[in-house]
């Protein structure tokens, strides 16, 4: 489905989101976790640190304070891969599945919401 918004419609619709988000209590991420947290449950996994330093162009200590925060949120979850104990593997939890469903819902609703 293809819909066709003005800027500033696109920019107002962000903006009713991002209040609904404040004022429902989610958790309060930034945008770069968000980045985050959306790229391991919208991409097929495996996600690792690495690659997830790759796919979004930052270092890997940006990546591992975003999933320290995260985790700590129980979104996301981290182990020890077991064929390459080099690399830590990202998992999707199920409180990250409905943060994730809930954001997604409140867009849907948001944007039901703009003025034509």
């Amino acid at each position: 489905m293809s819909i066709s918004m003005r800027p500033s419609q696109a920019l107002r619709l962000w903006q009713q989101v991002m209040l609904a988000q404040v004022r429902d209590g989610e958790p309060d991420l930034t945008m770069r976790q968000t980045a985050i947290l959306f790229t391991i449950y919208l991409d097929p996994p495996p996600h690792t640190v690495r690659g997830l330093a790759a796919k979004l162009n930052v270092t890997k200590p940006v990546i591992t304070r975003a999933l320290d925060t995260m985790g700590a949120l129980k979104l996301v979850s981290r182990h020890r891969d077991e064929l390459d104990k080099r690399n830590v593997l990202i998992r999707r939890t199920v409180e990250g599945a409905l943060f994730v469903e809930r954001f997604g819902d409140g867009i849907v609703a948001r944007a039901l919401e703009l003025p034509i």
